[in-house]
């Protein structure tokens, strides 16, 4: 008997699996308002000097830029009327006095003047949150393996909540970098525990729809957060409304069952077999749930078991050339997707459109995205959809050099196709991934992707610096960097209706198959240019 088979005793598809499913999906509504949040929280609004002290009550006259455009950042030394020499009275300075702000937004820009010569700051500041989910990844994804998934999602909410509202809370820029690397690190564990234990328990007929149902949870957050940032407008508390949440989601966690392959394997049998009757319980399926053993339990996950005593190490992820070329380009094509994706999730503002609609099409743009994605994986595979996607994607941000600032709505629809390409990227790589490694490294393979993933949105926000020097210089190295990784994705093997490989010498099999499989129609084609001779005793030839 294997696990499945003990899952449809005590209801594969039941009243539990619907609740469950829905328990952990709906926290992930709020993990769009936190990864998005400084879209809003750190708007960088029009302004301009701030008059010294001692200025006329006249009006106050600011230089221009060679665009005619008054400066953001400079004042004149002295008022243009004085009767100070001519080398003197166009003579520029900094903001010595601050700067005034042209907003009814309240933002850490505006608050701790994160513009001009600080303006790294707030880039700096994503790109903080950013490294605290790599971080976090690493961390958590071990101490899940210890101690379970159930207790790492518990504590993941509740750090959320206390880090965010921290947040909310801090007084100076660098205390608020630390409460949101707090609030990056907590994310990760949700997203782990969340992605195992969804799988865990429900069929695995289901799993793609299930999957794919928390997948939109995050979606229909990105429409929740414009609405939310419109209705708040000072950051502080528009941080503690979409932190507070989770103090709620950490009491219902409780109701969440903890992972029945972790519980066997860490020789927690008995409780697996109560949390299994209580699942039977709740399904109507009582009298099924009291006929299992703890015998029957341990012979399903026998596979298992014996597959988790075998420990590989990330040094295998190279050890054989099939497995050297999966990790390399499977990491490049996670790095161009965390990478190209935040430049135009962040970028909100820099398409002179209102920031709460663009950002409810950018979210829209996820729903059919995300369908034509699972279509193109289901006719098309693996590696033609993601190669394709990562390319589109990398064509239209390089595009995006070519179009003039001032038609904006050309550049909102290329910044939202190259969007779709990427979400739908993601929906890919998270099943590419899973498919591509053996059973017995799968997690490590996973975890080493989402760490290129966690980099590549890390740097994103950093290369925003290098418009300084010239405006287009961001766009070349999105682009470039996407039409890279899906270069990359089109090396893969496709996996469309394969079997999963479960052991390394399953993977380098399932590799020579396929490739035999390939030469065979050329060897056929080729047999049927060449003219049959008859030959041998007793054959006509007249």
């Amino acid at each position: 008997m294997t696990f499945s088979e003990i899952l449809d005793r005590v209801g594969s598809m039941g009243p539990f699996q619907f609740l469950h499913v829905a328990l952990l999906g709906f926290p992930i509504l709020g993990m769009a308002n936190h990864n998005l949040l400084q879209i809003f929280t750190a708007t960088t609004p029009s302004h301009h000097c701030r008059p010294p002290p001692n200025a006329s009550a006249g009006p106050w006259v600011l230089p221009v830029n060679q665009n005619g455009q008054t400066e953001r950042c400079l004042r004149f030394v002295h008022p243009p009327n004085a009767s100070l020499p001519n080398d003197t009275q166009g003579a520029t300075e900094p903001c010595l006095d601050g700067w005034v702000y042209n907003s009814t937004r309240d933002t850490i820009v505006t608050e701790w003047d994160l513009v001009c010569s600080s303006n790294k700051l707030k880039e700096m500041a994503q790109s903080i949150f950013m490294a605290g989910i790599l971080i976090g990844g690493l961390v958590l994804g071990d101490l899940s393996d210890r101690f379970g998934r159930k207790p790492i999602l518990t504590c993941s909410y509740l750090l959320l909540a206390a880090s965010g509202s921290g947040t909310a809370f801090s007084p100076t820029l660098p205390i608020y970098m630390v409460f949101r690397f707090l609030c990056g690190f907590s994310i990760s564990g949700i997203i782990l525990s969340t992605v195992i234990l969804n799988v865990e328990w429900v069929p695995t007929k289901m799993r793609a729809i299930t999957s794919t149902a928390i997948g939109y949870c995050y979606t229909i957050g990105q429409f929740v957060l414009p609405g939310l940032a419109y209705a708040i407008p000072q950051w502080r508390w528009l941080q503690l409304t979409v932190s507070a949440p989770y103090f709620i989601f950490s009491l219902l966690s409780w109701w969440i069952p903890e992972s029945i392959r972790w519980l066997v394997l860490a020789g927690k049998s008995s409780k697996a077999l109560k949390i299994l009757r209580r699942v039977a319980t709740f399904n109507g399926k009582k009298e099924e749930g009291e006929k299992l053993s703890l015998e029957e339990l341990k012979l399903s996950l026998q596979k298992d078991i014996s597959l988790a005593k075998a420990k590989y190490s990330t040094a295998d992820l190279f050890r054989t050339p099939i497995l050297r070329r999966v990790t390399l380009c499977l990491s490049l094509a996670w790095f161009a997707t965390g990478f190209a994706y935040y430049s135009l999730a962040m970028g909100v503002e820099e398409f002179g459109v209102n920031i709460y609609i663009l950002q409810i099409i950018f979210g829209g743009v996820d729903i059919p995205a995300k369908f034509i994605t699972i279509l193109s994986l289901s006719y098309l595979g693996r590696h033609i959809t993601q190669g394709a996607a990562l390319i589109l994607a990398g064509a239209a941000i390089l595009s995006l050099i070519f179009v003039p600032m001032d038609m904006s709505l050309l550049r909102t629809i290329l910044a939202v196709f190259g969007k779709g390409c990427l979400s739908g990227s993601f929906s890919c790589l998270f099943l590419y991934t899973s498919e591509l490694f053996p059973t017995v490294i799968r997690q490590t393979g996973m975890g080493i992707s989402n760490v290129w993933a966690r980099v590549g949105s890390m740097i994103s926000p950093l290369v925003k610096i290098t418009g300084e020097i010239q405006p287009f210089i961001p766009n070349i190295i999105y682009g470039t960097v996407a039409l890279l990784g899906g270069s990359a994705a089109l090396f893969l093997p496709e996996t469309l209706n394969q079997p999963l490989p479960e052991t390394l010498e399953d993977m380098e099999n399932w590799f020579l198959q396929s490739k035999k499989l390939k030469q065979e129609p050329e060897a056929e084609k080729a047999s049927q240019r060449i003219p049959l001779q008859p030959s041998g005793p007793g054959v006509d030839r007249n």
